[in-house]
C-alpha cells in the first residue's frame, strides 16, 4: 500500500502543475507537522488540549488541518504552545536568490 502511494505521489509531482502547488505548500505542512508532533510528545488529545486552552476540540482540530481557510492568530499559536510547554518562535528568512536571479525556494537548488 505505501509502494502504491509512493507511485501516485511520484506520477502526480511529475506534473509541473502539482508540483508547483506541492511546493507552495512545503512550508505550511512543515508547520503542521511541527504542530502535530508537539502535542504527540505532550500525550494530549485535542480534547484535553482545548480544555486546557479554553476552547472546543473542533477549534484543536481545524488548527491542526490543513485547510486554507483557516488561519489561526499569533496568540491562537501562543497559547496552543503554552498549553504544551513550548513557545512560538517566528522568523522572517531571506530569500536566496540563484545565479539566474529567480528566487530559489529552501531545499531547492539555486
Amino acid at each position: 500500500m505505501a509502494s502504491s502511494l509512493k507511485q501516485f505521489k511520484k506520477r502526480a509531482l511529475a506534473r509541473p502543475e502539482v508540483k508547483r502547488a506541492y511546493d507552495a505548500a512545503e512550508e505550511e505542512f512543515a508547520f503542521l507537522d511541527e504542530v502535530l508532533k508537539a502535542r504527540a510528545q505532550a500525550g494530549l488529545t485535542q480534547a484535553e488540549l482545548a480544555a486546557r486552552i479554553g476552547t472546543t476540540q473542533s477549534a484543536i482540530a481545524r488548527l491542526e488541518s490543513a485547510q486554507a481557510k483557516h488561519s489561526p492568530s499569533i496568540a491562537t499559536l501562543q497559547r496552543y504552545a503554552k498549553a504544551l510547554g513550548c513557545r512560538v518562535q517566528l522568523r522572517l528568512v531571506k530569500e536566496k536568490k540563484s545565479r539566474t536571479g529567480y528566487v530559489a525556494k529552501r531545499g531547492t537548488r539555486g
